[in-house]
């Protein structure tokens, strides 16, 4: 044991941990965790000018890395302002902690208007994270921190949190110290995966269905083994985008969801609904059952919740996704599963047909998309925003590396991706790093420039200004008589960006992206480039016009029946 005050703790044991990066915002409750940091030399910390930031910038690190990220903040609003970032990662299974103050120990729960009091702290948080803990003095550190950690390494991987009254970070005493916890992966009993395996070796049409699992995971190489040896083709979902190569022969790509809006999306469900076989490998199904009503579901998941609350026609196996992956192979081959012809040829045919449909249609995110594709490096990780061109990519965003697509998942954070892409770059500083905004989003958390500039983050952001909210217009002009609200003024990016000490490049042509972003790349600076866009009408397909007409999405006189 050695005498350590509460930060002291808590610094040693997140080195213990593994961590080196803390994204943090000092204020008055934590000062005694701040202090622990900075004389901490195996740890550092990136102040951001927003809580906000803290947790995205900790999720994107997380994402990029496949290790927890860290934020700190203060407690009440401090929290609040974070909250948005741990809703993303919670909505992507990201493992991130948050690290927040609280309020004297003798005030906690009083309601005496202490600095930054909130009634029930843990509890605003409690929806979007998966374990919440506090500690009263230096000795229980390390237990909340070996559990935060457990917590986040084991089962499905969701944020947690992590509170510290002031006294605790200053106080002193003997305080023991932990290794982090011994974690095996779940793997299914043999009886279960043989059974499995004669399900799946006695399909016709089987197909995979592969998630956000298979990163989580760093299962990415299993399931390309699983491919290779089946011949079994993978659909991925916009979660799942990267755990195969969109060129591999045996991918049909991703689909934004099962049934989705668009012409290309509906080729993918109609695979789907012609499998009689589909193995779901970390996915969530989130909106309803992709297989057809005859077919059988192989759900492979670590979170038991997930199983069989889609169809009753499931083989549930309840495991991590590559050693799941990993026992499950032997059974398939040893059941014949290896012996299945290629369909590379249908695979081809199905995704031709995506291909003749994006042009057919001559949408105009098409071949902006494609130009910017040729532009980005097939290593670079791209962080996309909430907006046309991100809904788009979700399907279309051809990847060839793993964890290099990112998105915010359900959640749909607006705004999120900058300071993320800044995580993910404090990650990886060797890759390169784009992120895709438009200009209502980008403004969210436009302060980080300052964030980027002060620590050398060399991020290029490519931003579509339409000075809109651009989205929400189109549907209030189409669906409701006429927009309002959504109008925006924006600066000047390219003098915004260099008032910052970032570079500002300004394009009157999209197309110019192609060589744009590379040349952005070459700067080895923090990049802003402003692409005016206009607006971008989404093409509907006849049959899913029903989609379009749900109540909450028109006019109407009235939803409450009489």
């Amino acid at each position: 044991m050695v005498r350590l005050s509460g930060g002291e703790a808590l610094a040693g044991a997140l080195v213990g941990e593994g961590v080196e990066v803390v994204f943090g915002l000092p204020g008055i409750q934590v000062y005694g965790v701040v202090a622990a940091l900075r004389d901490e030399p195996g740890i550092r910390m990136v102040t951001t000018r927003h809580e906000q930031a803290t947790t995205f910038m900790a999720d994107g690190f997380a994402r990029a890395s496949g290790r927890p990220g860290v934020a700190l903040v203060v407690p009440g609003p401090g929290l609040f302002n974070a909250a948005s970032g741990l809703a993303n990662a919670y909505s992507r299974s990201s493992p991130v902690l948050v690290v927040a103050g609280q309020v004297p120990r003798g005030a906690i729960g009083k309601s005496l208007g202490a600095v930054h009091e909130v009634a029930d702290q843990a509890g605003i948080v409690g929806s979007v994270t998966k374990w919440r803990g506090r500690v009263s003095r230096p000795r229980e550190v390390p237990d909340a921190v070996f559990e935060a950690f457990r917590q986040m390494r084991t089962g499905r991987a969701r944020p947690v949190l992590i509170e510290i009254p002031p006294e605790a970070g200053v106080e002193q005493e003997e305080v023991q110290l932990r290794d982090p916890a011994r974690v095996s992966r779940i793997v299914p009993s043999s009886e279960d995966l043989r059974e499995a395996a004669e399900v799946i070796a006695g399909s016709r049409m089987p197909v995979i269905y592969a998630g956000g699992g298979v990163a989580r995971s760093d299962a990415e190489q299993a399931l390309t083994s699983l491919v290779e040896a089946t011949n079994i083709p993978v659909i991925t979902s916009s979660g799942g985008k990267g755990v195969i190569a969109d060129a591999h022969p045996l991918s049909y790509g991703s689909c934004f969801s099962p049934g989705g809006e668009r012409q290309e999306m509906n080729q993918l469900f109609e695979v789907m609904q012609a499998a009689d076989v589909v193995v779901g490998i970390g996915a969530r199904f989130s909106l309803g059952n992709p297989a057809g009503e005859s077919s059988t579901l192989v759900n492979i998941n670590i979170d038991d919740t997930e199983l069989t609350r889609v169809q009753a026609n499931t083989i549930p196996l309840h495991g991590d996704a590559r050693a799941t992956i990993e026992a499950l192979l032997p059974f398939l081959i040893e059941a014949g599963a290896g012996d299945r012809p290629s369909p590379v040829e249908a695979v081809s045919a199905a995704r031709s047909l995506i291909a003749y449909y994006d042009i057919r249609l001559r949408e105009p995110q098409y071949p902006v998309l494609e130009a910017m594709r040729r532009g980005v490096p097939d290593d670079a990780f791209v962080v996309w925003d909430v907006t046309q061109f991100g809904f788009y990519a979700r399907t279309h965003w051809q990847v060839s590396h793993p964890k290099t697509y990112i998105d915010s998942g359900y959640s749909f954070n607006l705004g999120y991706a900058f300071p993320t892409a800044l995580g993910v770059k404090v990650a990886r500083p060797d890759r390169p790093v784009v992120c895709m905004s438009g200009d209502g989003g980008f403004m969210f958390n436009a302060s980080e420039l300052c964030t980027a500039v002060q620590y050398g983050l060399d991020v290029v952001t490519v931003i579509f200004r339409n000075d809109s909210y651009g989205n929400v217009a189109r549907d209030l002009d189409e669906s409701f008589g006429g927009a309002y609200g959504t109008d925006l003024h924006n600066p000047d990016f390219v003098t915004f960006a260099e008032s910052f000490g970032a570079v500002g490049i300004r394009t009157d042509d999209p197309m110019e992206l192609e060589t744009l972003i590379p040349d952005a790349l070459e700067r080895r600076a923090p990049v802003i480039i402003d692409a005016p866009f206009g607006g971008m009408p989404i093409p509907r397909a006849p049959q899913l016009a029903h989609v379009y007409d749900l109540p909450w999405t028109q006019p109407q006189q009235g939803l409450i029946p009489s």
